[in-house]
């Protein structure tokens, strides 16, 4: 009964594929900005207005101790170091290392060309698909990029206050260029093995999805200025200018 994809592109979506975990951490813990998603509160883009990724108060401490309980679930299950690829965890870094000490975190960024008409296009499918009450509308370009200028702004500020060691930050244009270069530098940049055995079953992996194709938006020149003029920090920091 799953569809063989994600509803917004292409990427498998089985059973056994790894998926972010906002939902089940949503499920665990009961609390998620998802909620503003499932439940709108207005027409406007379900994150307006979300400052903060956390719990206010004295949830905040039933929050931690549920989130802890899921890593150690998954732990249990595995065995294995957990890599979480879950967005909203990028408002949480501070949070996740005051749980996990020794988290390291990767940064994974794009032109924001890409980054915000893909947004739209997600959370317009998600909403239409998830909402439970008669509000909620498709979120616009200039919505999204204000939001993506708070959380990119977090993100900036939360990670240059670590030790280098503990975060890496990929350009996404160089990871779909070269996968094997960028990931043996964030290996090693995280002080991490590479090891023959993982080089080998990384190529295998790139060949088999090897006709993937991502999905493809068009902007238009006022488009672009609005992006621009809301972002422009962030693209001069991440060489896009």
């Amino acid at each position: 009964m799953v569809s063989p994809h994600r509803p917004m592109d292409m990427v498998k979506m089985k059973i056994d594929e790894p998926q972010e975990d906002e939902y089940a951490i949503f499920r665990m813990t009961g609390f998620s900005p998802l909620e503003r998603l499932i439940f709108p509160a207005s027409d406007g883009y379900f994150l307006n207005s979300c400052d903060s990724f956390l719990p206010a108060g004295e949830k905040l401490a039933d929050w931690e101790q549920s989130l802890l309980l899921f890593y150690k679930k998954l732990y249990h299950l595995s065995g294995k170091t957990i890599v979480s690829k879950n967005p909203f965890n990028s408002m949480r870094i501070n949070e996740i290392r005051k749980i996990f000490p020794g988290a390291r975190f990767i940064h994974i960024y794009r032109h924001p060309f890409d980054v915000i008409p893909s947004t739209i296009n997600m959370f317009d499918i998600v909403q239409k698909q998830n909402c439970l009450n008669n509000k909620g509308a498709k979120p616009t370009i200039h919505e999204v990029a204000q939001v993506y200028d708070h959380v990119m702004t977090v993100i900036r500020r939360d990670l240059s206050a670590l030790p280098e060691e503990f975060y890496h930050e990929i350009m996404f244009e160089d990871l779909e260029s070269d996968p094997l270069r960028s990931l043996k530098s964030l290996y090693q940049s995280l002080n991490l093995e590479f090891s023959n055995e993982f080089e080998k079953k990384v190529g295998i992996y790139l060949s088999e999805i090897k006709d993937y194709r991502k999905n493809e938006f068009h902007l238009s020149a006022d488009e672009k200025k609005t992006i621009s003029g809301l972002l422009a920090h962030h693209m001069e920091y991440y060489r896009y200018f």
